[in-house]
C-alpha cells in the first residue's frame, strides 16, 4: 500500500472537495498542502473553506500566528509528526494543496536544514536595490545549479536577502549536514481543469469572498498589532487588501490588480506541478468537471493499481 495519496491542482481548481469525498471512501485523514492556510485567523484571505471537511480530521491548519514566518523546514518538521500520528490509527494519509514546493519536498523526500540569519551578510546586503539583490541570487541559484522559479522571492528586498541568505547558506554547507527526511510511496492525483474556467471561478470566488468580509479579516488583523508590512508580506489577498485598507489603492485598483495577480499565481502553480512531472514525479490527472462521485471512482481505481 502506498503511504501518500496527494491531491494538488491550481486554486480554485475544486481540490478541497474532492479531497474529502475520497477521505470519507479510504477512513483518510488530510494533511493540508498550503503555506498560508497554517496561519490563524487568515480565514477567508486563504481560502480554507473549513466547513467543506465536516467530520473529516485536517492537519497543518491554524498551527502559527499571522506576522510570524512560517517556512519549509518547519512544514517538513509539521508535516512527519502528523503523517506518524494518523499512520498509527491505522488510517491513510491524503495531502491536498497548492503550494508546489510543499508538496514536492515530502513526496520527493526534500533533505534540508533549518537555515540561520546571517547578519553579517543582512549588514553588507542592507540598502542594496531589489534589483542589485535579484541579480546577486540569480548568480547564486546558477551557481547551485537551480533558476529562478519562484518570483515571490524578489517581491521585496526583504525576501530576497533572505532568499540570499539561504541559497549562501546551502552553498557553503555539506549536503551530508542536511536534515533526513524518510522515502514516502505516493498516488499524486492532479485536479485539471480549463484554463477558461478556472479563470471563471477565481473572478466568483473574489466577488464572494469580498462580499463575506474579507476586508474585516484584514482591518482585524491589523487592529491586532500586525504591521501592514508583515501582511503584504503573505502576498495575493493580503498585499491587494492591506495595500487598499491602508489608503494605498482604491478599491478597484485593488480588485483589478488582485484579480489579476491571482489568475498569474494560479499559471505559476501549474508550471510547477508540470516541472514536477518533468523531475520524475508521475501525477494522474482528473477531469475537474466531472461530478465528485466521478472523480472519486477514478482515483480509487488508480489507487487500487498502484496499491497492488
Amino acid at each position: 500500500m502506498t503511504d501518500l495519496i496527494t491531491i494538488l491542482g491550481p486554486t480554485a481548481s475544486g481540490k478541497t472537495g474532492f479531497a474529502v469525498a475520497l477521505a470519507r471512501r479510504l477512513d483518510a485523514e488530510i494533511i493540508s498542502a498550503d503555506s498560508r492556510q497554517v496561519y490563524r485567523r487568515m480565514d477567508l484571505g486563504t481560502g480554507k473553506d473549513l466547513e467543506e471537511y465536516g467530520n473529516i480530521p485536517v492537519h497543518l491548519v491554524d498551527i502559527a500566528e499571522p506576522g510570524t514566518k512560517y517556512n519549509l523546514f518547519r512544514y517538513q518538521q509539521d508535516f512527519l509528526a502528523a503523517y506518524r500520528q494518523i499512520r498509527a490509527r491505522a488510517r491513510r494519509v491524503i495531502v491536498c494543496g497548492g503550494t508546489g514546493l510543499y508538496l514536492e519536498s515530502v513526496v520527493r523526500g526534500y533533505r534540508i536544514s533549518e537555515v540561520p540569519k546571517n547578519e553579517r551578510l543582512r549588514a553588507e546586503l542592507e540598502g542594496c536595490s531589489l534589483e542589485v539583490l535579484t541579480e546577486k541570487l540569480r548568480e547564486l541559484k546558477s551557481r547551485a545549479g537551480t533558476s529562478m522559479h519562484n518570483t515571490t522571492d524578489v517581491d521585496t528586498a526583504k525576501r530576497a536577502i533572505r532568499a540570499i541568505e539561504i541559497e549562501t547558506y546551502n552553498l557553503e554547507q555539506s549536503p551530508l549536514g542536511h536534515r533526513p527526511f524518510p522515502a514516502l510511496s505516493s498516488v499524486n492525483l492532479g485536479v485539471d481543469i480549463p484554463r477558461d474556467l478556472r479563470r471563471e471561478r477565481i473572478t466568483q470566488r473574489l466577488h464572494a469572498r469580498l462580499q463575506a468580509g474579507m476586508l474585516d479579516e484584514i482591518r482585524a488583523l491589523l487592529a491586532e498589532g500586525i504591521p501592514p508590512a508583515d501582511l503584504i508580506y503573505y502576498g495575493l489577498e493580503y498585499k491587494y487588501l492591506t495595500l487598499h485598507v491602508i489608503g494605498q489603492l482604491s478599491y478597484d485598483e485593488m480588485f483589478a490588480q488582485l484579480e489579476t495577480a491571482i489568475h498569474q499565481f494560479a499559471k505559476r502553480q501549474m508550471t510547477w506541478f508540470r516541472g514536477m512531472g518533468r523531475r520524475g514525479t508521475h501525477i494522474d490527472w482528473i477531469d475537474a468537471t466531472l461530478p465528485t462521485e466521478q472523480k472519486v471512482e477514478r482515483a480509487l481505481e488508480i489507487i487500487r493499481r498502484a496499491d497492488r
